[in-house]
């Protein structure tokens, strides 16, 4: 599973050939959550309001990352 970015102790990360709709996971030592790419819903786990939020706004600016990611990680 390719970390796409590295925040502090939090990870943005896009398993190979996972399942739809299209997602990332955020990963901290004691959390995860999965969150879809098109309206950065949640979709399954449970975080920390903080990590959430550091991780949102990074999604925020770097959507177009996240989808070519996805894109190229579900073509394999």
């Amino acid at each position: 599973m390719p970390t796409i970015v590295r925040i502090g102790n939090l990870k943005i990360q896009i398993f190979a050939d996972d399942h739809n709709p299209p997602h990332f996971h955020i990963v901290t030592p004691d959390h995860e959550v999965l969150v879809c790419i098109e309206d950065f819903a949640l979709i399954a786990g449970a975080i920390d309001r903080r990590s959430l939020d550091v991780a949102l706004a990074w999604a925020t600016e770097n959507r177009e990352v996240l989808e070519n990611e996805w894109k190229r990680l579900s073509e394999r």
